[in-house]
């Protein structure tokens, strides 16, 4: 698997600053390695360039139409996970779910936990609510194991919000129903849509609407009406994890190390300025390449629905689409 370090060597190669066979110095490779998380950063921001979709769960609590998504689990009304697993190495085994779901690029904390921890690719463990008992992969290989504990993780900061629906009846004569209850679909808010919400602390029986409001380090979730039940799902798009070290493991999928090469040559080439016209044209043309191609991989075309119309936001009155599947019969 590669490494940030084979990139680096790769891209300064393709701009003629190092012939074959040599390696960056440590100046050399510490500049590109700078570049390389600035680079990596910056496609968070490119929505065809994520790869991947961070479903976050957090169950409401009655009369709370504000919570708190960022790395400080000391803050209010904080939305995060729990779990118990244990740590062998690099490994991570989780054994049950408390509350949330387990997400790509959670930061943990808990008992034995280092700094900085997170989780960076799912192995056995699907992640999310249903089939999250398995193995993943950590940032950090622990010198010594940690015995099975309950964990506390955060999610990412999202940038924004793409979708959310509300999960309600989730309990049946007072006994929690396994992944059950009624799922209805929230609207997504801009701030001008939130701001014209005369009452914004109506009560309800659950969230029908949701505003975020993203901040440096972390984002406030605004829920309307003021609810007084319901497990709300968001979804909102993976943030890309910057590296440590220039030794550790790029885990990105196929394709994604060949644009990670040739994006970074085109970064580096003003700082050297030893690339011909011919290798600048070239080099162009394949970083160009190289992201149309995850683009166009990564694009999601619109699909037609295939439900009843009881099932469309603008058109819903209540649940008994579930009589028949919600499909056309």
């Amino acid at each position: 698997m590669a490494q940030p370090i084979d990139i680096i060597s790769r891209a300064l190669k393709d701009i003629g600053a190092l012939e074959s066979g040599e390696t960056p110095t440590p100046d050399a490779a510490q500049d590109a390695f700078d570049m390389m998380n600035d680079l990596i950063d910056q496609w968070s921001n490119e929505d065809m360039m994520v790869f991947n979709i961070t479903e976050i769960v957090f169950p409401v609590i009655a009369g709370q139409v504000q919570y708190t998504i960022g790395p400080d689990p000391s803050t209010a009304n904080f939305i995060g996970a729990s779990f118990v697993g244990s740590i062998s190495g690099n490994i991570l085994t989780i054994t049950g779910l408390n509350s949330g779901a387990v997400a790509q690029g959670q930061t943990l904390s808990g008992t034995g936990i280092l700094p900085g921890t997170r989780i960076v690719r799912n192995l056995t463990g699907a992640g999310g609510q249903v089939n999250e008992q398995g193995t993943y992969q950590l940032n950090i290989n622990y010198s010594a194991n940690v015995a099975s504990t309950t964990i506390t993780a955060y999610y990412q900061k999202p940038l924004g919000i793409d979708s959310a629906y509300v999960r309600v009846n989730t309990n049946s004569n007072g006994q929690p129903i396994a992944n059950g209850g009624l799922d209805y679909q929230m609207a997504v808010l801009q701030l001008d849509n939130y701001n014209s919400i005369g009452l914004k602390t109506l009560n309800g029986p659950w969230p029908k609407a949701v505003y975020y409001n993203p901040n440096e380090f972390s984002g406030n979730v605004f829920l309307w009406p003021n609810p007084s039940q319901g497990e709300v799902h968001l979804f909102a798009q993976t943030l890309f994890s910057n590296y440590g070290s220039i030794n550790d493991e790029i885990t990105l999928p196929q394709g994604y190390s060949m644009a990670l090469r040739w994006c970074l040559a085109e970064r580096l080439m003003p700082m050297y300025g030893k690339a011909s016209a011919t290798q600048i044209s070239m080099i162009n043309a394949y970083a160009a390449q190289a992201k149309a191609t995850l683009k166009r991989t990564n694009m999601k075309p619109m699909q037609t629905a295939q439900f009843a119309d009881a099932m469309l936001s603008s058109r819903q009155k209540d649940a008994g689409w579930i009589l028949n599947g919600g499909f056309f019969r």
